[in-house]
This record gives structure tokens, sequence and C-alpha cells, in this order.
């Protein structure tokens, strides 16, 4: 199966990608011969991959490394690179590739000392491939220092040494970097291409595929999700009874305090998962006593510290991650109740809710419904300026109230 198969919906990108794949090999050849590049190549040693969520910025990277890592026989007759057998590829695509970063983060941002470490590793020469790939999943977090440390690398790179960046729009990422980057932006995936992919790839049925993508508006990786995990599907359609529920201000209050604790205990489950096995293994690390109440040994309590405030900044990223998820569940609740007030032609994602969006769109007009999106809309501006959560939330209640 060739690595380009998970790009769901993305030809013109997909297109692009594979012709730089191959102009790739010249490129190679004319830095290990001293000689000057092919003219007219598509490849070049930085890229930035752009588009709204679920439209797979990180698969259409993580498929492009694999590209230039390829070594199935294959090549030396003229096959296409990216054949996805070959140990190049499987590696790339699992993770564990020699010369392949792939960087993501739980947390809020991505500091300095991290895009150091970063910078550090570019320098390198392949061990095993042809190229030296950083893949850095999350470029709209770089803080403005780390994003001026990258700066210098994308500025002077490693003869072969490739940087591909992902955000959701050029804006995400500073313009001295995006200039010296080659843009490709990536399209929402239609419906049906979504759908296909969970029948083909994950083999969930036909029908609660059509109903995940159509409920995700083509958002891969939240359809995967909705599809298989039925705590997911609770999670949803809870959310989506939250605009049946803001008709006083004791039910506004109320749902926004169900919408906070729904979210600090998805934070709170992803800790128990993972914080417990992070700090049992730095504690042997470092060498401490048998035991979770085993004595540290001295001066290895700062260490302790920093992965203390690691896990707290990770939770509170899970909880405005998840708080995000329902807001954007929210949004799409009232662009089909603005789709039923206009007559318009639109498929409505929600159809499983039908009844409900005909009352709230016959209550009211398309002007109230605006102005709930845009209420919306402010509360996730609140919550990326660091307004407390619950302060914000109760805001939107309120002004869902209003309309």
């Amino acid at each position: 199966m060739p690595v380009w198969d998970d790009l769901v919906g993305q030809e013109r990108v997909q297109t692009q990608l594979a012709a730089a794949a191959r102009d790739a090999d010249g490129l190679v050849t004319a830095v290990a011969d001293g000689t000057a590049p092919p003219a007219a190549s598509k490849m070049t040693h930085a890229w930035l991959f752009t588009g709204p969520p679920g439209s797979g910025r990180s698969t259409a990277a993580r498929a492009f490394a694999a590209a230039l890592q390829c070594t199935s026989p294959d090549r030396a007759l003229g096959g296409e690179p990216g054949c996805g057998f070959c140990d190049g590829c499987h590696t790339t695509l699992i993770g564990t590739h020699a010369d392949v970063e792939i960087v993501r983060t739980d947390l809020l941002s991505i500091g300095v000392k991290e895009t150091r470490d970063l910078v550090r590793r570019a320098q390198l020469s392949p061990a095993v491939g042809r190229w030296q790939v950083i893949v850095l999943e999350d470029a709209d977090r770089l803080t403005e220092g780390a994003g001026n440390v990258l700066l210098k690398a994308v500025e002077e790179p490693a003869p072969r040494t490739v940087w591909l960046l992902c955000a959701p729009s050029l804006e995400d990422v500073l313009p001295t970097i995006r200039s010296r980057c080659r843009h490709l932006t990536l399209r929402t995936p239609p419906v049906s291409a979504v759908a296909d992919v969970l029948v083909r790839r994950d083999g969930i049925d036909p029908a609660v595929a059509e109903a995940a993508a159509r409920a995700t508006q083509g958002h891969i990786g939240r359809a995967r999700r909705l599809a298989t995990d039925e705590a997911a599907r609770a999670r949803r359609a809870a959310v989506l009874r939250l605009p049946l529920r803001v008709d006083d201000v004791g039910g506004c209050l109320k749902a926004a305090q169900e919408l906070i604790d729904a979210a600090a205990e998805d934070a709170k489950q992803v800790a128990e998962e993972v914080d417990t096995k992070e700090t049992e293994e730095l504690r042997a690390a470092l060498g401490a006593a048998a035991g979770t109440g085993g004595r540290m040994p001295r001066g290895t309590a700062g260490v302790m510290k920093e992965l203390e405030d690691r896990q707290k900044r990770r939770r509170t990223r899970t909880q405005r991650d998840t708080l995000d998820l329902a807001l954007t569940d929210l949004t799409g609740f009232y662009r089909d109740v603005l789709a039923l007030q206009l007559g318009s032609a639109v498929a409505i994602a929600n159809e499983e809710i039908r009844h409900d969006l005909d009352r709230i769109a016959r209550a009211s007009g398309p002007e109230r419904t605006l102005r709930r999106i845009e209420a919306i809309i402010a509360c996730r501006s609140a919550l990326d300026r660091n307004v407390a959560p619950l302060l914000a939330v109760e805001a939107m209640t309120m002004s869902l109230r209003a309309g």
C-alpha cells in the first residue's frame, strides 16, 4: 500500500509531494558529488503544511518523509518513491526510522530548549537514509524565542536535512520562517472520502462511517474516534443537548459547569493513564527505593518537580483541547440551524437530531443564530487568552440564551 493512501482527498498535494520525492534523488546525488543541483527541482529543504483541523497535515508530512526514505528495489527501475512496504517507508510511518524525528507536543507550547535540541539534531548527517527529516507537527505552538531558534536552522540548512512544519494557517508561523518554506495548503476532505477510508482501512460499518464523517464534517481523526468510541459519542450527544438547556440563567450556569467538569474528567483520565507510569519510570531511573513511597536519592527533587510541572501543563492542554472540541460541535449545531433557517441545500451534519435543530430554527431567526455562533467563537478566543475556563463558558452560555 503506497504511503499516500492515508492522505484522504488531497490529490493536488499528493501530486506535488510525489514529484518532489522523485526530484530528491537527483538532489542527493548532486550533494554527494559536489555538483550543482538539477535545474527546476521540485525538492527543497523546508516545507510548511497548512490546513484546517482534520485535513491531514501531519499525515501528509509523514507520507512525504517516508517517500524521501523509500528504499524499494523498484526505484532503480523507475518506480515511484513511497512504496509503503520497504524498510525505509515502514520504519518512517511507525516512527522508528533513525533519520526521521517526529515532534509533537502534549503541552501548551514548544520552548527554546526543545527547539535547540532539534536544531542540533538537524545538523547531523543521515545515519542510514538519504535525508535527515524533522517533522514538526505543532509548529504553531512554538514560542517566539523557539521560532527565532528554528529560523537560523531553516535559513542555513544542513545539506541533507529537510524540515517539514505543520500548522493550521500561515499566520500561525513567524513570517520569517514561512517565507523560507515551500507552502502546501490542504483542504477539508469530502465526507464521502472520509467515510470510504474508515470502511476500507478500519473495517467500520458503512452506515456508522457515513454518520461519523458527516458529523465531524470531514475531520478524519475525530471521525475515526467517533465511529469507534462509544464514550466519545456519548460526550458529543451531551454537548449537542446544551442549546436546549439554556432557557434560564440557572440552566446556563449548570450547563457551563457540566461542560467544564466533563473536560476536567477527560484530563484526569489521561493523567491517570500516563502520569503514574511516567513518575515511576523516572523514580526508577533516578534510583529511588522500591515502591511508590520509596525514598528518593538526594539532589533529585528538582527533576521530580520539573516532571510534575510538565504533567500539570499537559492536563491543562488536555482540558482545553476537550473544551475546544465541544465548542466545535456546538458551532456545527448552530451551523445546521442557520442552514435550515436560510433554506440552504447544504447537507446537515447532525441529521440524527433533526427535530432539535428544527425546534431551535423555528424559535429564532438567522440573526440570533449568527450572534450565537459569534459567542462560541468569542469563548474560544477567551480560552486562548488564558481566561478562566468556567468564566468563559458561563459567558458563552448566557449569550446563547440571549441570542
